[in-house]
């Protein structure tokens, strides 16, 4: 959010998780580790955004001020408890200024970690036809120059479709995975089924959020019937 540009934003997330495969192993895994990674990620994108500006604009009094800023600025809590940094991220990146197929495929490559081919197949397009959508919806929302910051009340319920849309198609690769050795993939279910549940906490009186939630925990309550032992895909009638 603090960089303002998806493009940047996915860059600084890599560099964080670089720092933490070269720190962790000699140091230890940190308590939180998610917060190490905002605050490593964060710290990044101070300095890129100093060097940017010195750059772009030469100010000697606007380098020295950025210099003596500080770094770790409180977070400002959010006004309707919205405190889970996937659910968070998704209903900013679903962005109203992007048409609602390149907010979705936007938010399952950036937030989700999906792969073009695998968004592709959930749109039963093509995989150019995909990476196209991404490329506009990141030059859109960087022309528009959007603030990246998580809306409240009806700004905020405007966009839950649209991360319904996500959380679905993302349960829908881990239960079908695209490629890989593995028919299924657990961690992908359990996490839609996780912010599924959410949702449908967030929006009590939606209709539309419980049977999402109670579409996904029916297939989901299934998983292990779908496999056997080795892994290999067993047919319909023959489930137990």
């Amino acid at each position: 959010m603090l960089a303002g540009d998806v493009g940047l934003a996915e860059e600084l997330a890599q560099d964080a998780l670089v720092a933490a495969l070269e720190q962790w192993p000699a140091h230890g895994v940190p308590a939180n580790p998610g917060a190490w990674l905002t605050t490593v990620a964060r710290r990044r994108a101070v300095d890129t955004l100093r060097r940017m500006q010195r750059r772009d604009r030469g100010h000697a009094e606007l380098a020295h001020g950025l210099r003596t800023a500080p770094d770790d600025e409180p977070d400002v809590p959010d006004p309707d408890d919205l405190d889970d940094d996937v659910l968070r991220l998704m209903v900013v990146s679903c962005h109203p200024v992007l048409p609602a197929e390149s907010r979705v495929a936007l938010t399952m490559r950036v937030v989700a970690g999906l792969r073009t081919d695998e968004i592709a197949r959930a749109f039963l397009v093509s995989e150019a036809t995909v990476g196209q959508r991404i490329v506009r919806a990141k030059r859109a929302l960087a022309a528009s120059q959007v603030p990246f910051e998580v809306p409240t009340g009806p700004e905020r319920a405007a966009r839950l479709s649209s991360v319904m849309d996500v959380v679905y198609l993302v349960f829908n690769e881990g239960y079908a995975a695209t490629g890989g050795g593995d028919w299924i993939r657990p961690a992908l279910c359990d996490e839609a089924v996780r912010l599924a549940g959410l949702l449908a906490g967030l929006a009590p009186d939606s209709a539309e959020a419980h049977g999402l939630l109670a579409l996904i925990q029916l297939q989901h309550s299934r998983r292990d019937a779908r496999v056997d032992a080795d892994g290999a895909p067993v047919l319909l009638h023959e489930q137990d």
